[in-house]
């Protein structure tokens, strides 16, 4: 192949990942103009949550609000808690579909729209479990996120068990990491035991690499931590790299996929291996016009020097990076965790907000 027709093959950076490497590319947005632009660089996934689901209808009211409206008349009981859950619902078939064809050619290891529970329930594992069974039936597609709590790892075990292919989220932390891994093995084994198909399954656990960074970052100003600031960039990336090494030791039957991108590395150094990859489109556009190398470096450690002031200087980066780091009791306090849950929590109730301006618009205002 000559190098005019290798330009012509491979349209982006993150295209030529999705061809030449097992890397996988899914678009941490269900917006459809930005999906269809994924899925051109080889995406084959994508997300919803309610943090998404509030950006793409400030940016897509005017298409969104006959739907609302009509959501209205068909829910007359319904709070506008209710018609936004609706909405995510909705936004999140629609990107299924674009992502059906892949799904079918793939076997279910690709091809699926990842749609979260509420967060609300992270302490609640039946909130969890059957809020998962519903949106499991929305479309052949879907793969269901649950938070990495307390309370949802049994929901995890649980819904693998029933067929449900999960995402692993609000995961930050090789101990949370490794939770996720023994809770779906048990659901599978479960499964298998019964003589239930396991075929078409896609479970994957997602480690927020940038939220990690962005809370050692809050630790290193509380506790007047000084330390070599890029270090802090390496911190995420580095609790990914052990966890590949492990779930590929052991055997696990789902894969890691890197989310919360703050800067390059969460995407370069993780290239060639089995693993997911879900930048916001903006990150993509950046990827695809820059000239960052497509080649492998999932097996390159972390510079022991970073590792080591890291473990020495962060109590917090030990509890994530070490196995025991971390028991099941404690993933509900660590700060990551918190952090995170806070913001999702706090997007309920900024959609509701949105959703109740068209049920009750202000009769103060023409």
């Amino acid at each position: 192949m000559t190098d005019a027709s290798l330009s012509v093959s491979f349209k982006s950076p993150l295209h030529r990942m999705t061809q030449t490497t097992p890397t996988c590319l899914w678009n941490d947005s269900a917006s459809l103009e930005e999906l269809s632009y994924s899925i051109e660089h080889g995406a084959v996934g994508a997300t919803c949550n309610p943090v998404i689901a509030f950006s793409i209808l400030k940016a897509e009211m005017k298409q969104w609000r006959p739907r609302i409206l009509g959501l209205l008349d068909e829910m007359p009981a319904a709070t506008e808690d209710e018609i936004g859950w609706r909405v995510i619902e909705e936004m999140s078939v629609k990107g299924a579909a674009l992502l059906e064809p892949i799904f079918s050619a793939q076997n279910g290891r690709n091809g699926r729209l990842s749609i979260q529970t509420d967060p609300r329930n992270y302490r609640n594992t039946r909130a969890i479990i059957d809020q998962a069974v519903r949106f499991n039936e929305l479309a052949p597609n879907m793969i269901v996120k649950i938070p990495v709590t307390r309370a949802g790892i049994p929901a995890i075990e649980e819904a693998t068990y029933r067929g449900i292919s999960i995402n692993a989220t609000v995961c930050f932390t090789l101990p949370q990491c490794i939770a996720v891994a023994e809770a779906v093995e048990r659901g599978l084994t479960r499964r298998e035991r019964e003589g239930k198909s396991i075929s078409t399954m896609g479970p994957v656990c997602t480690i927020m690499v940038g939220r990690l960074d962005d809370w050692l970052k809050v630790v290193m100003d509380k506790e007047n931590i000084s330390t070599d600031p890029g270090y802090l960039e390496w911190a995420g990336v580095a609790v990914f790299k052990k966890t590949y090494a492990i779930f590929r030791e052991r055997g696990y039957r789902l894969r890691l996929l890197s989310a919360a991108f703050r800067n390059h590395m969460h995407w370069s150094e993780f290239i060639g291996g089995d693993v997911v990859i879900s930048p916001p489109c903006a990150w993509q556009r950046r990827y695809n016009a820059s000239d960052i190398d497509v080649i492998s470096r999932i097996d390159t450690p972390v510079s022991g020097r970073i590792v080591e002031d890291l473990l020495k200087r962060f109590a917090d980066f030990r509890r994530a990076y070490m196995e025991d780091g971390l028991s099941i009791d404690e993933f509900d306090t660590f700060g990551s965790t918190r952090r995170t849950l806070r913001q999702f929590s706090g997007a309920c109730t900024d959609l509701a907000v949105l959703i109740r301006e068209v049920m009750l618009p202000n009769p103060d205002l023409k």
